[in-house]
């Protein structure tokens, strides 16, 4: 299934970001991992990695899971979703069609 123009818009907005870039290359290359250690991995804080995992979610490129540690701490795990996104003058053409947004805060 193709994406609508809108939810095109929301993966690239994800996209473009160098941090949500390399959380994304340090999920995939490391495999799924929680906050604390992520955060750690790609040297920013927790609450900023917090935010962008939102934002990552949002777009469909991560999925997060809460599961109890063995000493029963939560611990909020997340890994990079299977996504395939074709960016060409063609796909564009496709989404456009669909587009709702009429602009984006870059716009201004």
């Amino acid at each position: 299934m193709s994406p609508t123009g809108d939810q095109f818009l929301t993966v690239l907005a994800a996209l473009a970001s160098p941090q949500r870039l390399r959380i994304l290359a340090a999920l995939k290359s490391g495999g799924r991992n929680y906050v604390s250690q992520l955060a750690r991995e790609v040297g920013i804080s927790r609450p900023l990695l917090h935010l962008h995992l939102q934002k990552l979610e949002e777009a469909g490129l991560v999925t997060s899971k809460l599961e109890l540690s063995g000493d029963g701490k939560a611990l909020n795990y997340f890994e990079v979703a299977d996504f395939n996104f074709e960016l060409t003058p063609q796909a564009i053409v496709n989404v456009a069609k669909t587009l709702t947004a009429t602009s984006t805060k870059t716009d201004s």
